[in-house]
């Protein structure tokens, strides 16, 4: 929302909490109704990136609540007004306020308006008993989308697969507003979870095209860095071009930490091509000479070592200066070189003396990419190895 603009909707909220008996027929009433629908306009500005909108929003919401509780009780029979509350309360309204409202004067289903009272008041179990069998497109869809939201945030742990179609629902009800915004936020998380690669692409999309100047848009991407490392989407080669066109979207720091974790969660998982592939894509983005630089070194180093550049490899890994990696990749970094070792064993010949300083040379005729069982005892070590530092990370 531009300034002009939210200076238009703060004349309007302005016009519509003056008195009621001063206000000719056919002006604004100053309903409820009307109040809230200037507060969620003020929201959706928050989504497009007003600053001043998102300043300001707090104020409205209190004076909202203060012509709440100065209006006439005859208003409440309005059911657009007794919807009203509700949106006001998951708008981020006051509870202490609508709780001095005449509760018996309200025209709003009981489920609606206790349910969001026992949200917004921290009653989780509560809440969710009250709303879970609310389908929120048989609602007005301006209540339905706020409640279809709530629904996602109430069902996100116990009922991910609920959590994601109510989540489904809001974007649908409420498109191009403060509600569809959180409810990617939101959803984006849960699918990674999930591991359905084509819709975390999707929402990813759909977030960068409307709402990538969000006052929240470093919440969507912590939730989106969070959903990508902490799961298998990234983990499939197949697709690490499309990962890396997400990534484009990122700034570069972020970017470059997002690349070393794939990287690394890779390499313990033994996905050595993805392992390279984040790797190299590291170097790219790191200064000469920085920690970052060395993971970055690290996973390709022990990604071609592995696979068929072992002497490429070994040489980068024994390259590294170990005084910039943390503990736990020193330590994975000293079972990767182990693990080199061994594979060679067989090749070296029984007499052979095998060091860390002198590697046996590989016969041109072994291709170590095609030995699945070679992955496969690289997978298993590097993943024991990493549940017995997990609890020694800084």
């Amino acid at each position: 929302m531009t300034r002009p603009l939210l200076r238009a909707v703060m004349l309007m909220v302005l016009s519509l909490v003056a008195t009621r008996a001063s206000a000719e027929p056919t002006a604004p009433s100053g309903e409820p109704f009307e109040l809230v629908r200037a507060l969620q306009a003020v929201q959706d500005g928050i989504a497009n990136g007003d600053t001043a909108a998102h300043a300001s929003h707090i104020a409205l919401i209190r004076q909202i609540g203060e012509k709440f509780l100065a209006a006439d009780a005859s208003v409440w029979s309005n059911p657009q007004n007794g919807q009203a509350v509700v949106i006001y309360l998951l708008s981020g309204g006051a509870p202490q306020i609508v709780r001095k409202l005449p509760r018996d004067k309200i025209n709003v289903d009981s489920r609606l308006f206790d349910g969001a009272l026992a949200y917004v008041e921290g009653r989780q179990d509560e809440a969710r008993d009250l709303l879970k069998d609310v389908k929120p497109r048989t609602i007005p869809s301006g209540m339905g989308g706020q409640v279809a939201l709530v629904q996602g945030a109430l069902f996100a742990r116990s009922e991910a697969s609920l959590a994601i179609e109510r989540l489904d629902d809001a974007r649908l009800l409420l498109p191009g507003t403060l509600v569809e915004e959180a409810a990617l936020r939101r959803e984006i998380l849960l699918v990674g979870q999930a591991e359905d690669f084509d819709k975390f692409e999707f929402l990813t999309l759909a977030y960068i095209r409307h709402y990538r100047n969000s006052v929240y848009a470093g919440d969507f991407w912590q939730r989106f860095s969070t959903g990508l490392t902490q799961s298998g989407l990234a983990l499939d080669d197949r697709r690490f071009a499309r990962v890396a066109a997400l990534l484009e979207q990122v700034d570069r720091a972020s970017r470059l930490k997002l690349y070393l974790v794939i990287a690394r969660g890779a390499l313990v998982r033994g996905k050595l091509t993805v392992t390279r592939l984040a790797g190299e894509r590291a170097l790219t983005l790191s200064a000469d000479a920085t920690p970052d630089r060395e993971r970055a070194h690290f996973y390709r180093g022990a990604s071609r070592a592995l696979t068929d550049e072992y002497d490429g490899g070994f040489a980068e890994l024994k390259a590294l200066d170990r005084t910039k990696l943390v503990e736990r990749d020193v330590l994975l970094l000293n079972a990767t070189l182990q693990l080199a070792l061994d594979v060679r064993k067989p090749i070296a010949g029984p007499t052979a003396v095998i060091s860390a300083d002198k590697p046996p040379p590989t016969p041109a005729r072994i291709d170590l990419a095609s030995s699945n069982a070679m992955l496969a005892r690289a997978q298993t070590q590097l993943g024991e190895l990493e549940l017995l530092t997990k609890d020694r990370r800084p």
